[in-house]
C-alpha cells in the first residue's frame, strides 16, 4: 500500500501533467458555472435549476425577491472552493428565510452578499463577478446520516473519458455544513467498481467513523452509482475537458445533478483512496475512446477493488464477494462449476440434494435432525464433499435441501470460509 509521503511526492509532477491536459476555452468555459451549466443543458446532462441571475448592480436594485422560492443556494459565478455560496434552508414559522442553523436571514443581508459578489470578492483577482439562485439540493436519504447541515457530493475524476478515482465528500460541523475537505469536510474513497466506500480522511488524518454518531464509514453504497459514472463522463465530453473533476449531489427527488467541473482539481482526492493518481491517469493515457459506456466497464475493471487487493496482499486473506463460482468434485474427480451463495450467518455449507445425487455424493455420513434454517425445521442428510473455492481445495461435510427453485445451489458456511474476508457489498 502505497504512504501518504510518497503520494505527496507525486503532486508537483501531477501538476505538470494534467495541467497539459485541457485546450485553454474550455478551461474558461469550467471556471464559469454559469456558462458551464449552460453547455451542461444544452446536452442534456441535468444541473440544479436556474431562478435568477444579477449581473449589475442596477438588476439588483429592480430585483423581485418574490420570483424566489422558499429555499435555494445564492452563488458567485466565478469563485473556487464554495467561497460566497449562501445555502437558503427555506422559510420559518414568521415568513422569514432561514440557514442550516436555523438562523434567519432577511433581503438587506442578501442583498450584501450579491453586491459583495459583483465586487468580486469572492472572484479570482477579485475582478467583478455575477451573482446567480439555483435550486437548493435535498439530501438523498441513504446519505443523510452521514452528513450535518449540508449536501454531500461526489467528485468523479475523469481522464481521456474514463473515470479514474472518486471520492465521497460529507459536510461536518466543523466545516459548517459544507462538504469542504480544507474546511474539516470528510472525504471518502469510493471503489470505482461497486460504488461502495472504502477508506476515509478528515484534516489529512484517516478516519473509520462518522464523528457525530460513530456510524462506520467504509461499505456505504452510493445511490445511483452506475448514472453518476456516465454523467460524469458525459460532462467531460460536453466540456471538451479531457481531464476534469466533475462534482456531483444526489437529490431525493431528481437524482443526481451536476454541479460544476473543475478543469485542474485538489489532489486530495488520493488521500481519501489511499491511492496515487498518476498511476491511475498513465493506465488510461492514449486509450481510444469507443463509447462511454464500454469506457465505465474499462474503468470498473481496472480501478475497482484496488483496496481489497492490498488488504489481500497484507494480511494474506483472499476477500469473497456474495457470490462466488465454485467446483465441486464428483465421487470420480470430475469437476462440476456451481455458483454458489456466501453465507456467514450459516454455520454449515449445504447443496441442492438432486446436484449431490447427479454427482454421486449423496450417501450421508450421518442425519443432521430438527435443523433451523431459511425453510424452517428440516432433517438434513449430511455428506462429504469436496470444492474448490478461488484456489483453495476443500474437504468438508455438507447438508443436502432441495434448492432446485432457489438461486443458488449451493450455500457456503462460516465452517467452510476460515482463511477468508467477505465483502457483503459486492458480487461477482
Amino acid at each position: 500500500m502505497k504512504s501518504w509521503k510518497d503520494i505527496l511526492g507525486m503532486n508537483s509532477r501531477m501538476i505538470d501533467y494534467i495541467i497539459k491536459a485541457n485546450p485553454r476555452e474550455s478551461i474558461r468555459i469550467a471556471n464559469n458555472k454559469l456558462a458551464t451549466k449552460k453547455i451542461l443543458q444544452k446536452n442534456g446532462i441535468p444541473t440544479p435549476r436556474l431562478f435568477a441571475t444579477i449581473r449589475r448592480k442596477s438588476e439588483l436594485t429592480s430585483f423581485k425577491w418574490t420570483r424566489l422560492p422558499p429555499s435555494f443556494v445564492l452563488k458567485p459565478n466565478s469563485s473556487s472552493g464554495g467561497g460566497g455560496i449562501a445555502v437558503i434552508f427555506g422559510r420559518n414559522k414568521k415568513g422569514n428565510w432561514v440557514k442550516a442553523d436555523k438562523s434567519e436571514m432577511f433581503a438587506p443581508e442578501l442583498r450584501g452578499h450579491i453586491l459583495d459578489i459583483l465586487d468580486g470578492n469572492f472572484s479570482k483577482g477579485n475582478v467583478p463577478d455575477t451573482a446567480f439562485f439555483e435550486q437548493r439540493v435535498k439530501i438523498h436519504a441513504d446519505l443523510k446520516p452521514y452528513s450535518i447541515k449540508g449536501i454531500p457530493d461526489i467528485r468523479v475524476i475523469i481522464y481521456n473519458q474514463v473515470p479514474v478515482i472518486a471520492m465521497l465528500r460529507l459536510p461536518t460541523k466543523e466545516s459548517g455544513g459544507r462538504a469542504n475537505l480544507h474546511m474539516g469536510g470528510i472525504g471518502v474513497g469510493i471503489d470505482i467498481a461497486t460504488g461502495t466506500t472504502t477508506t476515509a480522511i478528515q484534516n489529512r488524518q484517516p478516519i473509520d467513523k462518522i464523528p457525530h454518531n460513530r456510524l462506520p464509514i467504509a461499505g456505504v453504497q452510493i445511490p445511483h452509482w452506475d448514472e453518476i459514472l456516465l454523467l460524469a463522463c458525459r460532462a467531460s465530453l460536453a466540456c471538451g475537458l479531457n481531464y476534469v473533476g466533475v462534482d456531483i449531489a444526489i437529490d431525493r427527488e431528481d437524482g443526481p445533478l451536476i454541479l460544476e467541473v473543475n478543469a485542474r482539481p485538489g489532489l486530495d482526492i488520493q488521500f481519501a483512496n489511499l491511492a496515487p493518481l498518476k498511476s491511475r491517469l498513465k493506465r488510461v493515457e492514449g486509450l481510444k475512446p469507443k463509447s462511454l459506456e464500454k469506457n465505465i466497464r474499462l474503468a470498473k475493471n481496472l480501478f475497482g477493488g484496488e483496496i481489497e487487493h492490498e488488504i489481500e496482499e497484507i494480511s494474506g486473506h483472499t476477500i469473497l464477494a456474495i457470490e462466488e463460482q465454485v467446483i465441486v468434485f464428483d465421487r470420480e474427480g470430475k469437476q462440476f462449476p456451481l455458483l454458489a451463495k456466501v453465507d456467514t450467518g450459516a454455520y454449515r455449507t449445504s447443496i441442492d440434494e438432486n446436484i449431490a445425487r447427479k454427482l454421486g455424493v449423496d450417501r450421508p455420513i450421518i442425519i443432521q435432525k430438527d435443523v433451523r434454517g431459511g425453510l424452517g425445521k428440516q432433517t438434513r442428510p449430511i455428506v462429504a464433499l469436496s470444492f474448490l473455492l478461488r484456489t483453495r481445495k476443500i474437504a468438508t461435510e455438507v447438508s443436502l435441501v432441495d434448492r432446485q427453485h432457489m438461486k443458488y445451489d449451493m450455500i457456503l458456511g462460516r465452517k467452510d470460509l476460515r482463511g477468508f474476508f467477505v465483502n457483503p457489498n459486492k458480487l461477482r
